[in-house]
């Protein structure tokens, strides 16, 4: 029986993330459908995290030979190329000049996130359109329009095939919403999404996202969800269950400090 709806909601990143996988390493099959985690915890656009649990996981995917939290992360914003007191077109510029040599990897052999964001161009577009400059533009001339702050990641003549097994791109769009007075919302929609081996990047990567957004708008990023169509367990049952209990143990079993709803 499959596990679901769970909505886990903290201000602590690495505490949502070893909500979410404490939850799927109890379901039934191992999968959650759906699987919504909400992150409210910033400190002038910086997420919070425990660096214990990051540097646990760190060496779990590392010694599994998996890509670091960080590596994940950089696949949705390149914050290292990315300086907040310099225009944008500076981190394009930045990230353009290394797309040849990621190109390379086999990992990217169907695309990248933050490409897909800066150089959408579906197979009858004859020119790649910036979306994040779309939007940035967008906003200041006086378009406050929420649904034109939209950033599409599938792209149908791409990425609809009879490929059994694909990957990418897992990440189907990005809702950028300003709210209240002076907040910033970012919602991420991931068709399906791992929990051990990608989640946590992605998470770390959505809120980088959204840093760049409140900061280029002068607002105060407040919430970063992400909502999982399909959320699955990667790794077998056993180093589940020790990666979960440790990551428990590392938050001091302040179980109570973390919201898990289920609903239906």
């Amino acid at each position: 029986m499959t596990k679901g709806p769970v909505v886990i909601e903290h201000e602590n990143l690495s505490c949502a993330w070893t909500a979410a996988f404490n939850e799927i390493v109890d379901a039934p099959s191992h999968e959650i459908v759906p699987l919504v985690v909400c992150i409210t915890g910033f400190d002038q656009g910086v997420v919070r995290q425990d660096q214990r649990i990051q540097t646990l996981l760190d060496a779990e995917l590392r010694a599994k030979g998996l890509q670091s939290i960080r590596t994940v992360a950089s696949t949705i914003f390149p914050s290292s190329l990315w300086n907040p007191n310099r225009p944008a077109k500076d981190l394009y510029c930045r990230y353009e000049l290394l797309l040849s040599r990621m190109h390379r990897s086999p990992l990217n052999r169907n695309g990248v996130y933050f490409e897909r964001m800066i150089r959408y161009q579906p197979r009858d577009l004859d020119v790649p359109v910036n979306q994040i400059e779309h939007i940035l533009a967008t906003r200041v001339a006086g378009n406050h329009r929420r649904s034109a702050y939209q950033i599409a990641i599938f792209d149908p003549t791409r990425d609809h095939t009879n490929q059994r097994q694909r990957g990418f791109p897992c990440l189907q769009q990005v809702s950028i919403s300003p709210f209240g007075q002076d907040e910033l919302s970012v919602t991420g929609f991931y068709a399906t999404q791992t929990l051990f081996e990608r989640a946590y990047g992605n998470y770390v990567g959505l809120c980088d996202l959204g840093r760049f957004f409140a900061n280029a708008w002068g607002l105060s990023l407040t919430r970063v969800t992400c909502v999982t169509s399909v959320a699955q367990l990667d790794i077998s049952t056993t180093d589940a269950r020790t990666l979960a209990r440790r990551a428990l143990t590392l938050m001091n079993h302040k179980q109570e400090d973390i919201t898990v709803a289920h609903e239906g």
